[in-house]
């Protein structure tokens, strides 16, 4: 609620009973924090009191007040504060004068994505007719209200098989900006390129995984979201970025040279289901969604046929609503094989932390089943590849993220190992 004008409520005290009587309002959530106390004539102070409220005053007999109207009520340090959404809308309401109203007010966006000078504003913002005659005076109005120099305005991806983004650049030359994630700089333009802020705990994840040595292949690399990490922190040996995307191609070889790891990685410009790599990865990132499923042939190929490697597959998972509070779920805190696995696809979810403490994620019924199906499903490709049986161990389900309704986005760490001989 912001402060008004005109006369407010207020209860009026002597100054030393000034103290319990805030106490007392703050407790039953009776005080209007919108305005300051004040002094009133008499010697008294005034406490605002909320008008919606009157009717729930209950005072103790020892503590003697009056209700009195403060006439010119000022404004406490909390309604000064203006946030940026409401700064940006006092500067339209002034720039329309008489023909501001509720329609054009529920246009003027309440949060949107910055990126160094550049505003990305949402799909819905702006799209009254009305906005577009005031042609470029509105785009400065609005970046000089947010303290940007860019503006543009999102739209819906393009169903072009490589997520590609409908954004319209409304003010400025170029989209072209920079990002910094975990101590990683990531550069790209926002017409151009998508770039998910919701994964930055996968990100975090992935830089801290034990990958010294190793050699990754990220299937699908986009600008290098996760085959940046895995270079720079986790400290990959080598990667193999694959994309397909011409735009996020030009970004990844902008961003790992930002890096320094320029070196450490070779870019598969193209179809990854093409790739014609074999039996190098320790490690491979299927980072699609809402399914890396097409992948999965292709990441058994490039694990090295001797030793195997790990997977991170990623999906989207539909998850059933439950029905508190009766709802079951499944806690893998011990290192172990889940019911129902077999010696040769033991699902396994050992501690990540080196034995210290237990993981304790918990595991929803239909996590489980999916990672089940996956071990499966990859354990019966390898053996197919290789004329051999595999082991695929489930070393940890991470949810990423969730997309309503009851969908989440996770990612299977899936150990795939040949299996020794009897």
């Amino acid at each position: 609620m912001e402060a008004r004008d005109g006369p407010v409520p207020a209860l009026a005290t002597e100054p030393r009973f000034a103290q319990r009587l805030r106490e007392h309002l703050e407790e039953r959530q009776l005080l209007d924090g919108r305005y300051r106390l004040q002094k009133v004539p008499g010697g008294r102070v005034a406490l605002p009191v909320l008008e919606e409220k009157l009717s729930q005053l209950r005072l103790p007999r020892e503590m003697p007040c009056g209700l009195v109207q403060i006439q010119d009520p000022v404004p406490s340090r909390a309604a000064c504060r203006r946030t940026p959404a409401q700064k940006l809308r006092d500067k339209l309401q002034r720039l329309l004068g008489e023909s501001w109203s509720e329609e054009l007010e529920c246009d003027v966006p309440r949060a949107w994505q910055r990126h160094g000078d550049l505003v990305l504003l949402s799909e819905d913002s702006f799209r009254s007719a009305l906005w577009e005659k005031l042609g470029p005076v509105l785009w400065e109005t609005v970046a000089l209200a947010l303290g940007a120099r860019r503006l543009a305005r999102q739209g819906r991806v393009l169903p072009d098989g490589m997520r590609s983004p409908s954004v319209t650049l409304l003010l400025g030359q170029d989209g072209w900006v920079e990002h910094v994630d975990n101590r990683i700089r990531y550069t790209f333009d926002v017409t151009k390129c998508m770039f998910s802020p919701g994964n930055i705990t996968e990100k975090l994840r992935v830089a801290s995984l034990p990958c010294s040595g190793e050699v990754l292949v990220d299937l699908y690399a986009g600008i290098g979201y996760f085959t940046l990490p895995y270079l720079v922190h986790a400290e990959a040996a080598f990667a193999h970025a694959c994309e397909w995307n011409s735009h996020a191609v030009e970004a990844l070889r902008r961003n790992l040279v930002l890096n320094g790891v320029q070196d450490r990685c070779r870019i598969h410009h193209g179809d990854s289901r093409q790739l014609e790599l074999r039996d190098v990865a320790d490690r491979v990132n299927l980072g699609l969604i809402p399914s890396s499923e097409e992948g999965w042939p292709v990441a058994c190929r490039v694990l090295k046929k001797g030793t195997g490697g790990v997977l991170h597959i990623h999906h989207n998972v539909e998850t059933l609503p439950a029905s508190p509070p009766t709802e079951t779920l499944v806690l893998w805190a011990e290192r172990g094989s889940l019911e129902g696995a077999g010696s040769d696809g033991e699902a396994q979810h050992p501690m990540e932390d080196g034995g210290k403490g237990t993981l304790g994620n918990r595991i929803r019924p239909e996590w489980q089943r999916w990672a089940e199906a996956t071990a499966a499903r990859i354990r019966g490709l390898l053996a197919e590849l290789h004329g051999q049986p595999w082991r695929a161990s489930i070393l940890h389900i991470e949810a990423v993220k969730s997309y309503a309704p009851h969908v989440h986005h996770l990612v299977l760490d899936l150990e795939c190992r040949p299996a020794l001989p009897a």
